[in-house]
């Protein structure tokens, strides 16, 4: 029951030691306010990274030629690999566990794509039909790549977002011709890509055609795919069964992790979550620890309190108050401060939260920093039973303290 009573007590005694009950409260909000920030602050790195990855497939394996680094078979290290449509054919088919496949073969960083008298610097890739898999290509108009482009050598082009606003404006790209270093190509697509600016600044032709018509030869620099496997230890075999393929066609050692490089993004992606998981549980210690050091300094504070009113608490149990009434009071006491600043803290950090979120632009690895409405919750929990914790030794102390002594206390 709501006891005004008691209530007009607790307060009188808070307005009495204003300054004392704030410098106590505000270790309180402090401790709450900290767990909230660094909590929010560590939603915004995994959404930042988890954007990383979502940028390509989760099961996708990009396999990066290099340089030799260990002696094999006669060959002596330093000896650069390079992959040709041969090494695409030869993982095509010879393994079976792989949903989608493209080798890319990359232009010059910078190209000049050109439309009427519009031109810009952009990236080209010469991909197959499928790299719309593992780069989560979304295309928004037209179409990407076909295999009769690549059989047939095609000179057609699916264009990023990017290129559309900056070379044709408001204009439909579908069917137009552009000019990439030179050469005509026809657009037959637009795209979009999650993966940001960079992405969205890209052109994808045939990757024969982009061999026959810039670099005369069958070289591709990388070989891309997807998996059926979600599980580490069987992706991380597959890699293994891809290198060792590739070893024995390209005669390097499969060991060799310098002459092959294998991105795995199931792999990594599990690996940076594993430590995203250890950051919160790090943030968790940090601000629960910040804010016990608030519940102390509550708890301390109590302890003076009922110091104080030694004498009030001996004539309350000489008038008749029980043991339990005194308790009640103090643990109410604790419990309405804690709960209080508390609960001041823990708006503070959200309200920044958002005020950040708004106002500041998300970056490569930072992005959306909010916090759970179930973390809010369970945090006006704790602070409730820290509250009681915090009064749970003063009020022990006054329901323990003699009528006889209280009065004989100067």
């Amino acid at each position: 029951m709501f006891d005004l009573d008691k209530w007009q007590e607790i307060l009188g005694n808070i307005a009495k030691n204003r300054m004392r009950t704030f410098l106590t409260g505000f270790s309180v909000a402090w401790g709450i306010f900290m767990l909230i920030v660094l909590l929010g602050a560590g939603k915004g790195l995994e959404n930042g990274v988890k954007n990383q990855f979502n940028q390509d497939a989760i099961n996708s394996l990009w396999i990066n030629s290099g340089r030799t680094s260990i002696a094999h078979e006669g060959y002596q290290p330093g000896r650069l690999i390079q992959f040709t449509n041969e090494d695409y054919d030869l993982l095509s088919r010879s393994y079976k566990n792989m949903e989608h496949m493209s080798a890319r073969m990359d232009l010059d960083e910078i190209n000049l794509i050109s439309y009427k008298s519009r031109w810009g610097n952009f990236n080209v890739k010469g991909v197959h039909p499928e790299m719309v898999f593992p780069e989560k290509v979304n295309v928004i108009s037209g179409r990407f790549l076909n295999e009769l482009d690549i059989k047939e050598g095609r000179k057609v082009a699916s264009i990023g977002k990017k290129i559309v606003e900056e070379l044709f404006r408001k204009e439909d790209p579908i069917g137009k011709e552009i000019n990439i270093n030179g050469v005509m190509f026809n657009v037959v697509g637009v795209f979009f890509d999650d993966g940001g600016d960079r992405d969205i600044r890209r052109a994808y032709i045939p990757v024969t055609t982009s061999q026959k018509t810039f670099s005369g030869t069958n070289i591709v620099n990388r070989i891309v795919m997807t998996i059926n496997e979600k599980d580490i230890d069987r992706s991380e075999e597959i890699t293994a069964e891809i290198r060792k393929i590739l070893a024995n066609r390209l005669h390097y050692s499969p060991e060799d992790k310098k002459a092959v490089f294998v991105w795995n993004n199931l792999v990594e992606y599990r690996r940076i979550m594993g430590l995203m998981k250890g950051i919160n549980i790090f943030i968790w210690i940090i601000g629960i620890g910040t804010l016990i050091a608030g519940i102390v300094g509550v708890s301390n504070i109590m302890m003076i309190v009922v110091k104080e009113r030694t004498r009030e608490i001996g004539i309350r149990k000489a008038l008749g108050a029980t043991p339990n009434s005194i308790v009640a009071l103090i643990l109410q006491e604790a419990v309405f401060i804690t709960s209080l600043f508390g609960y001041i803290g823990l708006v503070s950090g959200i309200f920044l939260l958002e005020m950040f979120r708004k106002n500041v632009p998300d970056s490569d690895f930072f992005s959306n920093p909010e916090v759970d409405l179930k973390i809010a919750f369970y945090a006006m929990i704790l602070l409730v039973v820290s509250g009681l914790f915090a009064g749970f030794l003063p009020a022990r102390k006054a329901a323990s303290i003699q009528p006889i002594d209280a009065l004989r206390d100067e």
